[in-house]
């Protein structure tokens, strides 16, 4: 198990070296002078230069890259040139929003998604099968955006029961936070288990075909103990992966539905830090974004090698 833990670290700090520079070098072929943006088109050339040189942009290019690297192994992501902020606080102050979007939704999708997936596998090609089968295809279907919306009209416009957008910070009022989560939980969480249903019946349907599925119900377990403890458990790692994947585009930023609701998640930090042409901010940013869905990868991995010991041999 060591063996296996140290080859995954070894392959996190490699692929976030990789995209580190990859990320680096984009931004910097990218037209638009962050000089420019922040003096105005009416800046003298002196000005600029010398703004240019106080943020490190005349530097070679490794020099720049280095410095930045280990600016972010010592633990400062910088600062944003835009915001005139650290990084770190900027990300922090997104992460109130971010994090409990993404718990919540992950929790309630999964909660949702893993019993019907396993309902419409035990009733395979029955009526709650095709009921099931319809409800995801609807769930992928719908874009998120119109489904926010149609939310924030009945919910908040025609009921008035959640706010219309916007987030109260939890330290002003945990309940008035909470309340303008729930139309952004309840629209990714359409989305998310519809997806997580599918792959669910998939599994299941896939793992209930295997000899030692026939032989726990030959020896006469009852049928639930079977669905969750042979059916669920072995077919649980495709489900993993998939849970694993949505986590990460969530925090990552759900930038459409943050941008319905009005919420400053992750995502529209990174949306405005683009448009801003601010390369300190977009770089620590897509790296602290790229780092936590690694973390999020390497926890999966060590999850597989514990659902199945077989992993860890190849």
């Amino acid at each position: 198990m060591f063996g296996y833990i140290s080859r995954k670290f070894l392959e996190l700090i490699l692929t976030l070296l990789l995209v580190s520079l990859i990320i680096f070098l984009l931004l910097r072929v990218i037209p638009g002078d962050p000089a420019q943006l922040i003096l105005g088109v009416n800046a003298s050339p002196e000005s600029l230069a010398e703004l240019r040189g106080e943020l490190g942009l005349t530097e070679p290019l490794t020099v720049q890259y280095l410095s930045w690297l280990k600016s972010i192994f010592s633990g400062s992501l910088g600062d944003s040139i835009f915001y005139e902020k650290s990084v770190q606080s900027l990300i922090l102050s997104r992460l109130q929003v971010t994090l409990p979007l993404t718990f919540l939704a992950t929790l309630l999708s999964v909660t949702i998604a893993v019993p019907l997936g396993l309902l419409a596998a035990t009733n395979h090609k029955k009526a709650t099968d095709f009921g099931v089968i319809a409800f995801s295809q609807l769930g992928l279907s719908v874009p998120a955006f119109w489904l926010g919306i149609l939310g924030l009209l009945l919910f908040s416009l025609k009921l008035n029961l959640l706010p219309a957008g916007g987030f109260t910070e939890w330290g002003t009022s945990p309940v008035a936070g909470l309340k303008s989560l729930v139309l952004p939980v309840l629209t990714l969480t359409v989305i998310q288990s519809a997806a997580l249903t599918r792959m669910t019946r998939s599994s299941a349907l896939d793992v209930m075909r295997e000899d030692y599925v026939s032989t726990a119900r030959g020896k006469g377990l009852p049928e639930v103990k079977v669905i969750y403890k042979h059916v669920l458990t072995n077919g649980f790692i495709s489900i993993l992966t998939l849970i694993g994947l949505q986590v990460g585009q969530l925090l990552a930023g759900a930038v459409i539905v943050e941008t319905v609701f009005h919420l400053p998640g992750l995502g529209r930090l990174l949306i405005l830090a683009v448009e801003q042409r601010d390369l300190q901010l977009v770089q620590s940013l897509v790296t602290f974004l790229v780092g936590a869905i690694i973390s999020i990868n390497f926890l999966v991995d060590m999850t597989y090698g514990i659902l199945d010991p077989r992993i860890r041999l190849r």
